[in-house]
């Protein structure tokens, strides 16, 4: 009898456990199912510089400049747009964003789609968007014949770090380097 009781009392806790994981992931799938992905244009674009200004307060840096905005418009809508965005939206709202461009790998002779910014905002982390953004991205380097996706992430960045580690990317050997403008 003690036997049979303790079997339940395990299969009681085994069923909480896949329930309660379950639903966790049954209303991530719900939200991140949610999101609308559009390309920046010039209708959503001031609320694309919106987005961008809170990733730089989140990563405590310094807004960008009205020069620098204009010429991030200039770049954006253009003819031949020096990157691409993409923003996340769930009904009106928009909660996120996406920065790409190309880059060329010499020793794969294949393009590689590097990203320059992928945002969420604070409260909608930890439910999906930033997944359904970075698989965006995952297809648009499939559909456009990539060899690879790059990127960087802050050192104090450790809950970015998880996140792309979760989601199969591999943390490289190589330092990167920057020369600024006023360097050249």
């Amino acid at each position: 009898m003690v036997y049979l009781e303790y079997s339940h009392l395990l299969f009681e806790i085994a069923l909480r456990k896949f329930l309660s994981e379950r639903l966790s992931t049954i209303c991530m799938s719900e939200e991140e199912n949610l999101v609308v992905i559009n390309r920046v244009n010039a209708e959503n674009f001031n609320v694309f510089l919106g987005l961008i200004d809170k990733l730089a307060e989140y990563e405590k840096l310094a807004l960008p400049s009205e020069e620098a905005k204009r010429r991030l418009r200039q770049d954006c809508l253009s003819d031949k747009p020096k990157f691409q965005a993409f923003i996340g939206k769930i009904g009106d709202k928009c909660i996120s964003y996406v920065i790409y461009f190309f880059t060329y790998s010499s020793f794969l002779a294949l393009p590689t789609l590097y990203i320059e910014d992928i945002f969420v905002q604070w409260e909608y982390r930890r439910q999906g968007v930033g997944k359904k953004m970075f698989h965006f991205l995952k297809e648009t380097a499939k559909r456009e014949g990539c060899g690879r996706i790059e990127f960087t992430v802050l050192k104090w960045n450790t809950s970015a770090q998880q996140f792309y580690e979760k989601n199969k990317a591999k943390r490289l050997e190589w330092y990167l380097y920057r020369v600024a403008k006023e360097d050249f």
